[in-house]
């Protein structure tokens, strides 16, 4: 039987599914990529086909593989990193989905989130999950999901029924109906997950009305819980990881020990800064997550959560017809020295970090007869770093420290432009690293300690190398004004659906 001599990791995405081959070193062996299509039923509501998600996610596994040249007996595992937070119902007996998945940009229940929060249960939710009551998470979801859907909550009740996010259900198809499970990343953004037990909480379970026999078992990130038989392919592969994508990227950034940090442009943008073994409450809108757990032991991170990154440039792309590429617009963009006045508060699906404002929306301001597309597309690169340095301003805040530099990755971190105004803006070095891809290079690393492909967290750590490093060109003073200027548009942008 050959010797193991790669990982795979399953990027399920936001917009597409992705997996990559990882060698020892953390080389890129082989890669595949499907796009999926979104619904949008309503105003604010996102939804995904499970089975979309589960077909593409499988197909691009096989193809990863064959363009990689390996046999299935050469992979020490497979890891899943996941688009979090998006919310999914099956049938426990035959894997039958009862809804589209929610998607964590779905706002159909701000509502739910105001009622709890005037019946007093805000510092419930904040003291326990580190989290704020936004339709962001999974809960109110998976609550809206049992009120609209027929006897749900009783089935739900008597064991009938599966919950999970999106790597839970992954893991559930690879395994055939065998694992029903999430890691405890997955687990601290439901609301349902308690920081200080690393257990599900009855408390908040009955706040939402959810049954506990609903609920996945919560397992390490880095631990094999299964091999796979789903696919014929990789059949008796061991799923030996499974993490939230922004998770994901902080391993794969080497973000290890506390004080260490990384911002991912994807969909969304995210940051996450690590803190050590203790839960760190935040002061400035940013909320307490789960880093890892690994042995059994939880460590913690502060993350800000921008909900529209890289979406902006699809909706250049797809909505306003501006590019015909993504990767169009850092040409574009540069064809001009700035965004000639415009602001674009790209508040699509509400505000994240540091606002909060479930009732936000997109915003263009500074129009003019001389404004362009290139223009428009010059803010909307401004828009995405601007989001960025303040979720920076926030967690430097909560540290009570400056970062030395921001460490970055993600799709928008090819573009130059990008990464130089994001420099600007921090008036610090932002670090694009060789290996940009990893999310996934996270669930690698992470299913190949568990398969003893790597010895510890060390030996990955020494795999990470700066691609390059962008410094501040902007004077101080005028990065200080336009970001003044943006926190007037954004002032403008908000509480504009309610």
């Amino acid at each position: 039987m050959p010797a193991p001599r790669c990982v795979l990791a399953l990027d399920q995405g936001t917009t597409s599914s992705r997996a990559i081959v990882f060698d020892r070193d953390g080389r890129i062996l082989g890669l595949a990529q499907q796009e999926f299509p979104q619904h949008f039923p309503q105003p604010g509501w996102v939804e995904h086909d499970p089975e979309d998600l589960w077909r593409t996610q499988a197909a691009v596994a096989v193809e990863a593989l064959a363009r990689a040249g390996v046999q299935s007996q050469e992979v020490a595992a497979i890891g899943i990193a996941n688009q979090r937070e998006t919310t999914l119902l099956w049938e426990r007996s035959t894997g039958r989905p009862l809804h589209r998945a929610i998607v964590w940009q779905d706002r159909r229940t701000a509502g739910h989130c105001k009622a709890l929060r005037e019946a007093g249960h805000e510092k419930m939710f904040r003291d326990r999950t580190g989290l704020v009551l936004d339709p962001y998470f999974s809960g109110t979801k998976l609550a809206w999901l049992l009120d609209c859907i027929p006897d749900a909550r009783s089935r739900a009740a008597a064991g009938e029924l599966c919950f999970g996010t999106v790597d839970s259900w992954l893991a559930w198809r690879l395994t055939g109906g065998l694992a029903h499970v999430t890691d405890a990343t997955n687990a601290s953004r439901t609301l349902l997950y308690n920081l200080h037990t690393g257990a599900w909480d009855e408390a908040l379970l009955k706040c939402l009305g959810i049954p506990a026999p609903l609920l996945p078992q919560v397992v390490d990130s880095s631990q094999t819980v299964g091999v796979v038989t789903g696919i014929p392919e990789l059949a008796g592969i061991p799923l030996a990881a499974l993490v939230g994508d922004q998770q994901g990227a902080l391993a794969g950034q080497a973000c290890f020990a506390p004080g260490l940090a990384k911002n991912t442009y994807g969909t969304g943008c995210f940051l996450l800064m690590h803190t050590g073994e203790a839960p760190a409450p935040s002061r400035h809108g940013l909320l307490t997550t789960v880093a890892a757990r690994h042995q059994q032991r939880l460590t913690y991170a502060l993350e800000g959560s921008v909900f529209t990154g890289g979406a902006v440039v699809q909706w250049l792309r797809d909505g306003l017809g501006i590019i015909k590429r993504a990767a169009d617009i850092e040409a574009l963009a540069a064809s001009v020295p700035d965004a000639g006045g415009v602001v674009c508060v790209p508040a699509f699906t509400g505000l994240g970090a540091p606002y909060w404002d479930p009732h936000a929306r997109g915003t263009l301001i500074g129009l003019s007869r001389g404004t362009s597309g290139a223009h428009i597309a010059r803010a909307a690169l401004d828009a995405i770093a601007f989001q960025v340095a303040d979720l920076v301003d926030a967690i430097e805040a909560d540290a009570g420290s400056p970062l030395a530099e921001l460490r970055v990755d993600g799709g928008a971190a090819a573009n130059n432009l990008l990464l130089q105004i994001q420099a600007d803006l921090l008036q610090k070095p932002v670090a694009r690293p060789v290996i940009t891809e990893t999310t996934a290079l996270g669930a690698a690393y992470f299913a190949g300690l568990a398969a003893d492909f790597w010895s510890s967290p060390e030996e990955i750590a020494n795999h990470w190398q700066a691609d390059r490093r962008f410094l501040p060109r902007l004077p101080a003073a005028e990065a200080t004004s336009r970001r003044d200027r943006w926190r007037d548009a954004v002032g403008r942008s908000g509480n504009w659906a309610a």
